[in-house]
Formats: C-alpha cells, sequence, structure tokens
C-alpha cells in the first residue's frame, strides 16, 4: 500500500540517520509490487497455469518429501515434526534455498528443477514462515510460477502471508 505521512524529520547529524515523527497517515492507493503481483496473476491465469486440470495428485503417504526452505528457520523444523508425527517412516529431504533477496527465486525455481531431474521426493513443500509482501516476493515471481507448472512432482505451497 502507498501512504503519505504528515510529521516532522530529523536529522542525527553525527550517523546520518533520519527519523520521521508521523502525526498522520492515509492511504495513497496500491504500492508497485501489489499491483506487479496482480498483473502476473492475470497474465498467468490468462495462459492457464492455475487451470486446476494441470493440478498433480498429492501422494496420502509419500516416502520422499522434498523441502525448500531455509536450513535455519522454524519451518523446517515445524515440517519434520509434523511430517514425522503422521508420517514416522517418511524420509525428509532439505534442500536449503534463500527464501529472500535479489535471486532467491532463480535460486527456489532451479531446486524445483533439480528435485524433479533428480527424483529427489514423491512431493515438494515449499515453505516460509512469513513476512511482509517484500520479503515473500521471491514466491510470487514468474519464474517460481512456471517451474511449478513444469514440475512433473505435486508442490505444496506452505508460505504463511
Amino acid at each position: 500500500m502507498k501512504v503519505v505521512v504528515f510529521g516532522t524529520v530529523a536529522v542525527y547529524d553525527r550517523d546520518g540517520v533520519y527519523q520521521i515523527y508521523v502525526k498522520a497517515m492515509k492511504e495513497d492507493g496500491v504500492g508497485d509490487l501489489y499491483t506487479a503481483y496482480n498483473e502476473l496473476k492475470e497474465k498467468l491465469e490468462k495462459e492457464g497455469l492455475f487451470d486446476t486440470k494441470y493440478k498433480k495428485k498429492i501422494p496420502f503417504m509419500p516416502e520422499k518429501i522434498g523441502v525448500l526452505t531455509s536450513k535455519t528457520g522454524s519451518v523446517i523444523r515445524d515440517i519434520i515434526n509434523v511430517s514425522t508425527r503422521r508420517n514416522p517412516n517418511v524420509y525428509i529431504r532439505l534442500l536449503p534455498v534463500p527464501v529472500q533477496g535479489e535471486g532467491a527465486g532463480e535460486k527456489i525455481a532451479d531446486a524445483i528443477k533439480l528435485m524433479n531431474e533428480k527424483k529427489l521426493a514423491d512431493v515438494i513443500i515449499i515453505a516460509r514462515g512469513g513476512g511482509s509482501l517484500e520479503d515473500l516476493w521471491p514466491f510470487n515471481e514468474e519464474v517460481v510460477a512456471r517451474a511449478i507448472f513444469e514440475s512433473e512432482l505435486p508442490v505444496i505451497s506452505a508460505v504463511r502471508t
């Protein structure tokens, strides 16, 4: 969302840091990322990428689950906990990927392709614990959407907004 703020600005000369003291704020339209998201979604919908006829069946009790997420986040612990509690014989293969920042979308897409090429799992989970729209943006990139669409393995999104 775009906003207009009214207030005063203080400058700390020693550090070169600005601070805004906001007295009032009002909405000024949707943000650029939200607009880009809607445009991409509309484009991919027109191409049929979200058509239910392309959805892959998720195995009831997969033997191998491929997880694409950060190796240090709490999400992987949650996935291990829930998956092994429901299916103690499941093998979870973590393929660490950056989940935010420059180039993260391409790395996520590459990891999806690798999981497919090497048949490393029966199902893929792409996961992130949450964050702002900017933090979650790699999961909205076209390269990721196309990699999911082209995946022979079913892909589950576990990205919390």
